[in-house]
């Protein structure tokens, strides 16, 4: 009983922690990056001349900025409007390799503000759904309709009784929006178009080869509906299972790790030493305090950035109050939200130079990525020659919904810590690559009568992806790995030993059970 009130304890104490860094952390971007020409699309002749499409490209991770980065261009990309055609880079590989599964984690679409600022108007949005307001896709009105047959549907507990689709026409607080839809069935596409000529899964797929998994909140459940419509259209209710993940790390059963909630505590504090010691900051807090009618804290305790940056992702201008009687309006300005945004910019700076994030990180994400290793380990197992595979099949493809709070540390845990935090909609994805078999011995050479031609099975590699980018040899466990070596792809071994043990040395262990109760000393 002791062990088990404990362990709720430390439950409790961890999701508050959580809750205080998604404040922190929310509309922080890792790194600005200007705007890169796009680079020309993939053609078949290249798949067929097995062009090396595992290696990154110069766009991903450009060379650093010599000016400082515009704080309201990089909140823009933040917003992620569905507005421009996109280039998706899944699904490419050399010439007859295999794809054998992807697990793709999404970070939630458009959401209405998760806090008010006191005394001003809330931002009038509409969050029911129509093909006739923008932004809207060709797919939305079936989309709609299939969501009304979500009742054939299996639900875990207590996803049953949230609503499938966004349904306010004035928005509830944290509720997806119209353009968080979209955002969505777009990612979905795009993923169906990409993977569709290797084969993923067949028409008559089997309900153990589909996952989707989600929190409890209703923008996450709701998103993963869209990009799942977008991917599978029409897809059969009566195979599909949405399961339940109660922590925002998707940690399942091994979510107890005091040493994970140490270094968030710690990292919380740098964050706020940082925070009280800008003095423009503070100076600029004070002026739309004063703008608003508001004691500083008021005004602090609101996350007024979370309104703001709503205003402008759909466009509406800033909050306004009256003067008095004289009909004039006192309002917010862009050069406040710039303050704002820039000092998130310098707080990632410097977040990377101390590296106390990075270490909460790996172990915040490890369960998630252990678990994903482990779904690779069994799809590569019922795919080896000769084999008969499991009946029902293995999980080729996985789906988690998802939230800024999940995503940022999965990408600090892989070493992607110069990656953009998530914008709106945003996609890791994790593809596993068989290569073809090969003759052992000497190709040219005719076997003769009676001989058995030895043919070994073909090598197993991973892809990483990021908002479509390869990032794959920017991540810890790849980046020394010879890209122009035979194999142009990174080795899925390197991955499940960075996962089995490598990863822990950044916090002196070899394992996560040590890494979380050693004690401290």
């Amino acid at each position: 009983m002791l062990a088990r009130n404990r362990f709720l304890l430390l439950v409790v104490v961890g999701g508050a922690a959580l809750a205080i860094i998604s404040l922190s952390l929310q509309f922080l971007n890792l790194i600005p990056i200007t705007p890169i020409v796009e680079e020309r699309p993939f053609q078949a002749a290249d798949r067929g001349a097995g062009v090396p499409l595992g290696k990154s490209r110069k766009r991903v991770f450009p060379v650093p900025h010599t000016e400082e980065p515009n704080p309201i261009s990089e909140a823009y990309g933040y917003c992620n409007t569905p507005n421009r055609t996109e280039q998706a880079w899944e699904g490419h590989s050399p010439a007859d390799y295999k794809l054998l599964s992807v697990q793709v984690m999404i970070r939630h679409g458009d959401r209405y503000p998760l806090y008010s600022i006191p005394k001003t108007k809330r931002p009038a949005i509409d969050c029911t759904l129509s093909t006739s307001r923008k932004p809207s896709h060709p797919l939305l009105n079936t989309f709609i309709s299939h969501m009304g047959l979500g009742g054939h549907g299996h639900w875990e507990s207590p996803l049953s009784s949230v609503p499938r689709l966004p349904n306010h026409s004035a928005c509830e607080m944290g509720e997806l929006t119209q353009t968080g839809v979209v955002q969505h069935l777009r990612n979905g596409q795009l993923l169906h178009q990409a993977y569709k000529r290797h084969n993923l899964l067949r028409s008559d797929w089997l309900p153990r080869q589909v996952w989707v998994e989600t929190t409890g909140k209703s923008r996450t459940l709701q998103s993963g509906l869209a990009f799942l419509y977008g991917f599978l259209p029409d897809f059969d209710w009566t195979k599909l299972t949405v399961r339940h993940q109660w922590s925002t790390l998707f940690c399942g059963s091994a979510c107890d790790c005091p040493a994970r909630n140490r270094y968030l505590e710690e990292e919380q504090r740098r964050q706020y030493r940082l925070r009280v010691s800008d003095t423009e900051l503070e100076r600029t807090y004070v002026d739309m305090a004063r703008t608003l009618g508001l004691l500083t804290r008021q005004l602090r305790a609101a996350n007024p950035i979370d309104s703001l940056l709503c205003h402008l992702c759909h466009g509406i201008s800033f909050p306004c109050v009256p003067m008095g009687d004289s009909g004039t309006k006192q309002c917010l300005t862009m050069a406040q939200f710039a303050v704002i945004r820039r000092q998130q910019l310098d707080d990632e700076v410097d977040r990377r130079r101390v590296g106390l994030y990075h270490k909460y990180a790996i172990l915040a994400m490890y369960p998630y990525l252990n678990r994903t290793a482990t779904k690779m380990e069994r799809v590569a197992r019922d795919n080896v020659a000769g084999r008969q595979p499991r009946a029902g099949g293995e999980e080729v493809f996985t789906l988690s919904s998802a939230h800024d709070v999940t995503m940022a540390p999965l990408l600090s845990a892989l070493g992607l810590e110069e990656a953009r935090f998530p914008r709106f909609a945003a996609r890791v994805v994790f593809e596993l690559w068989k290569s073809p078999p090969v003759m052992q011995g000497q190709p040219k050479k005719r076997a003769s009568k009676g001989e058995k031609s030895k043919v070994k099975d073909g090598e197993l590699f991973i892809r990483v992806l990021y908002n479509g980018e390869d990032v794959t040899f920017h991540t810890t466990f790849c980046r020394s790995h010879d890209r122009h070596a035979s194999q142009p792809l990174c080795p899925l071994k390197n991955f499940l030993s960075f996962v089995r043990r490598d990863m822990f040395s950044l916090v002196n262990a070899t394992s996560y059970q040590e890494a979380c109760f050693r004690r401290p000393g």
